[in-house]
């Protein structure tokens, strides 16, 4: 297979080993753990190029290229990460990584515990927050020998990842760019996590979050909390232009079958998404995305959080998005601005909701690349919508 001219090809994941012990948010430590990382482009003399992606959600390290000749599905981020795209390989750095607590190689509940290696964790690997991952990134920041990155870029859950850097880290990372994502969960954003990790709590196949023990799976809970996420994931608009009251047959069936359009779309979506991703990262997940709010420590002022970062930022938000609505982004804006700090922010007009931050739309493309390519002309303005 050739794969496309402005395509980093074939990449080979690293696995990276830290024996020494990570003390956890919870109160938990693990005593060792490992990441899954892949990396695009070459890193320059001084380290200068580097940049670091953070995933969403469901993401993994496998943001851009292929794993083999006949591989048919590129990296989740492969539109945006290449040679002459937007996050320019000929130019940067790139690393991507898995999360600890994720399903795609780092150290997570299906991996073996230490205290028991004839078993996986299970239910017993702990909950991990934002600030968990982002000190693992540090540590993987060291390995690399990169002390400085030149940004820090993530979507939704990811883009909560960068901002955390920003607080935690603010030596650490010259730009900072938060795609799609918020300060902190709305309490209907909490609300449908419960939803979702309910559903899976409540499958009979879950055994208390020991299904791999039981030679079972919770495949029903987690295909209806795939379902639940992705109404929150698509707009209104998408889904009218993309399925409206079409049905599958063509007319009405009178039962419980499958008989609209969205119905089949929601039905595949989770049903491919129970293959590829474990439950109890599902629910860990959930509620990293339920903890984050890194004006917790300081008098819950994102003001106050915010008045020590030193990078320059680039906020972008999508009209149609309600599951992080660009109100949410403004938040972040507004108390940069505040701090006097450089910001630039884009409202992207896009009809595909929540999602639009993984589609090449002309103009979200444009703005990256600009930010990318000329960081110190475009976060001179305080603040810019388009």
């Amino acid at each position: 297979m050739s794969f496309p001219a402005d395509s980093v090809g074939i990449v080979v994941p690293q696995k990276f080993q830290f024996e020494e012990p990570l003390a956890l948010e919870c109160g938990r430590v693990l005593p060792r753990f490992e990441l899954m990382v892949e990396t695009y482009g070459t890193l320059n003399a001084d380290k200068s190029n580097a940049i670091l992606i953070c995933h969403a959600l469901s993401g993994h390290h496998h943001a851009a290229g292929y794993h083999h000749e006949d591989d048919k599905k590129a990296g989740w981020w492969d539109a945006c990460i290449g040679p002459g795209k937007a996050i320019d390989t000929n130019t940067f750095f790139v690393v991507a990584l898995n999360n600890i607590g994720g399903c795609n190689g780092s150290t997570g509940p299906t991996s073996p515990n230490p205290e028991n290696e004839n078993r996986p964790y299970g239910p017993d690997f702990p909950l991990v927050t934002v600030r968990d991952w982002v000190k693992t990134q540090a540590m993987l920041s060291d390995r690399l020998g990169i002390t400085v990155w030149h940004s820090i870029i993530g979507g939704s859950l990811g883009g909560m990842q960068a901002l955390q850097w920003s607080v935690d880290y603010p030596d650490r990372l010259n730009n900072c760019v938060i795609i799609a994502s918020a300060p902190k969960l709305s309490a209907q954003n909490i609300a449908f996590n419960e939803v979702a990790r309910q559903s899976i709590l409540s499958d009979p196949d879950f055994h208390h979050g020991r299904y791999l023990e039981k030679d079972s799976y919770p495949k029903r809970g987690l295909i209806l909390a795939r379902m639940v996420g992705h109404i929150t994931y698509l707009s209104e608009e998408a889904m009218k232009q993309k399925f409206g009251r079409d049905l599958k047959s063509g007319k009405f069936m009178y039962g419980f079958d499958v008989e609209f359009q969205v119905e089949s779309y929601l039905r595949y979506q989770g049903e491919q998404f129970s293959r590829n991703f474990d439950a109890n990262t599902y629910l860990i997940m959930t509620k990293a995305l339920d903890y984050f709010d890194p004006s917790r420590e300081y008098e819950q002022s994102l003001v106050k959080a915010m008045s020590n970062t030193k990078c320059k930022f680039l906020v972008i938000s999508f009209t149609t998005d309600w599951r992080f609505s660009p109100s949410r982004s403004v938040e972040i804006v507004d108390a940069l601005i505040t701090n006097h700090k450089p910001v630039s922010y884009v409202d992207i007009d896009a009809e595909q909701g929540h999602d639009s931050f993984l589609f090449p739309i002309p103009l979200y493309v444009k703005t990256l690349r600009a930010f990318l390519g000329g960081v110190d002309h475009l976060a001179s303005t305080p603040k810019e919508t388009v």
